[in-house]
């Protein structure tokens, strides 16, 4: 025999009552409020269990074939559950490249009034800045000894990609080598002398400018830096970029396959970008003069930044290449 909803809730806790009364209460068409629902049970079941990092553990590796879509399985299935749980479709990407011994550093959540301390002190130690990102407006930043650039400088702008600076920045033979934006508009561009480069050009477009590249492409340039600020992209190309071949990756969901089949054709990550409703790789084949004797490549997808990861990847001589904070699920 069936028990009434009010039958069951005379003998339930508070909570469950209340779980009831709000679920039969429905209409057929009404999408239920499921964080409200959850947030029902928080004092009996303690602390939401989705805030811990997603899936760290399971690393994409170049080159693993058999087993991997298992791993992509069990991965994908705990982020579905945990958006179902309110947790927001963003995550920190992560990229890690196979170099000979280094000095590399990292620091995030760094505010524009910090940002100057942590490179200056990176300069005296022989650091130079690799890579640039943003989340909540706060920036990370990754230097290293193994960048190869002879001089560098870099601007923190409240506009996305200053075009003035970048331009005067041009004109002492500095090119870009870092971009990254923030939700609030602003940026920061880093420029460096002792790149391979001979020509740049970028753009700022409101969708990810996808014509412009392939445009670009077929004069000879690649992608070589991207950023996105809100929902706007910034995307920059040089010539002498050192790849002799490039395609995109861009989806609302985190490309698992498609980076997978590239990684097996001899792509690796070059750059890459994302907004909280896509993420955009750039995998590139490096021409043979340039191609290095170990290829091994990895990616983690973090709700945090991944520093509990990057001293272990330093352990097996993996360095950050690249990072980012966006839309993965």
């Amino acid at each position: 025999m069936a028990t009434s909803p009010e039958l069951l809730c005379c003998f339930c806790p508070p909570p469950f009552k209340q779980f009831l009364e709000t679920v039969v209460n429905l209409k057929y068409d009404e999408e239920p409020n499921y964080s409200k629902l959850i947030s029902l049970f928080d004092e009996l079941i303690g602390p939401n269990p989705a805030v811990r990092p997603i899936n760290t553990d399971g690393a994409l590796k170049v080159g693993q074939k058999r087993g991997r879509l298992t791993i992509d399985e069990e991965e994908d299935g705990q982020l579905r559950k945990k958006i179902r749980l309110g947790v927001p479709a963003t995550q920190w990407i992560s990229v890690y490249n196979a170099r000979m011994p280094m000095k590399q550093r990292y620091h995030y959540n760094v505010a524009d009034s910090r940002l100057a301390q942590h490179v200056e002190r990176g300069n005296l130690d022989g650091l130079l800045i690799s890579c640039v990102a943003s989340c909540s407006n706060l920036w990370a930043l990754i230097m290293d000894a193994g960048t190869g650039f002879s001089s560098q400088v870099y601007e923190l702008s409240p506009c996305f990609l200053h075009k003035e600076w970048i331009m005067e920045q041009w004109e002492k033979n500095y090119y870009i080598s870092s971009v990254a934006g923030a939700n609030n508009g602003s940026s920061i561009v880093v420029m460096s002398k002792g790149t391979q480069y001979t020509q740049q050009s970028y753009k700022v477009s409101e969708f990810f400018p996808f014509k412009w590249i392939s445009k670009k492409w077929k004069e000879g340039f690649h992608v070589t830096s991207m950023a996105t600020a809100g929902s706007r992209w910034g995307v920059v190309m040089s010539r002498n970029a050192g790849f002799s071949d490039q395609v995109v990756e861009i989806d609302f969901l985190y490309p698992s396959e498609g980076i997978h089949r590239r990684w097996d054709n001899g792509y690796r990550i070059t750059s890459m970008a994302a907004t909280s409703d896509q993420s955009a790789l750039i995998l590139s084949v490096p021409v043979p003069k340039r191609k290095l004797g170990d290829e091994t490549q990895e990616t983690l997808r973090t709700s945090a930044f991944p520093s509990a990861h990057v001293k272990d990847k330093w352990a097996k001589n993996l360095y950050l290449a690249s990072v980012c904070y966006g839309r993965t699920v």
